[in-house]
């Protein structure tokens, strides 16, 4: 059985691998200073736990490149991923906790619940392919849906748009998202995307937001009509 830190390890590697094809229309494999921001430890602590994951087959670390999960690494990262996301949408579904909070809490759940009660959560909430933030859900087999949509910046003026995802979950950038009635599922539009000044204003039910370019690129939409 895999320890806290290892399954902290993998589902951040897993993660970091599996939004970069979004954020930046690539695949790249996770780098030092990525995992190290996102678990908020040193860098070198970061190296040493590479290391010994490369050395148990769970990943593949290459020094001033990165990591990425091997087979086995990617199947205990994603069986960590379900619980979690899963977790979140059953505290947000039953317990009424909005968006920007439930992260924290399924970060404390996620290695103390049994498969089998992630199996009867799922099939409670009737087999949801989503989580509160619009994350895919790993599915019982191990499998994941690739994510699919562009990032807001991307969009042009006059172009309407399904919020369909968002990649930067801290409490403060979802807080503010909902205060600009940014929320999953919402249609809007984009007002002007001027990318000489880095902004964007986009209009979602009369209300106008101005963002810039970076806080879009952590919004993934799809086409208002999908």
């Amino acid at each position: 059985m895999a320890s806290l830190t290892v399954e902290n390890y993998l589902k951040t590697i897993q993660q970091i691998c599996g939004t970069a094809d979004v954020a930046a229309k690539e695949t790249r494999p996770a780098t030092t200073g990525a995992i190290a921001d996102a678990l908020d430890v040193a860098p070198g602590t970061v190296t040493s736990m590479l290391k010994t994951l490369s050395e148990s087959g769970l990943a593949t670390y290459t020094p001033y490149e990165g990591a990425r999960l091997t087979s086995q690494g990617s199947k205990l990262a994603l069986r960590v991923m379900r619980r979690h996301r899963l977790i979140e949408l059953f505290l947000a579904t039953t317990l009424k906790m909005t968006w920007d909070e439930v992260h924290e809490e399924a970060e404390h759940m996620e290695h103390a619940v049994s498969d089998l009660l992630i199996d009867r959560i799922d099939a409670f909430l009737g087999f949801p392919s989503v989580d509160p933030h619009g994350d895919p859900i790993p599915r019982a087999d191990g499998t994941l849906a690739e994510a699919a949509g562009r990032s807001l910046a991307e969009v042009a003026g006059g172009e309407a748009f399904r919020f369909t995802r968002v990649l930067d979950q801290s409490p403060e950038f979802l807080r503010f998202l909902s205060e600009s009635n940014l929320t999953i599922g919402c249609r809007g539009e984009v007002r002007a995307n001027r990318v000489e000044s880095g902004a964007l204003t986009v209009v979602v039910d009369g209300h106008v937001t101005t963002l810039g370019r970076d806080a879009a690129q952590k919004i993934v939409v799809a086409n208002a009509e999908q």
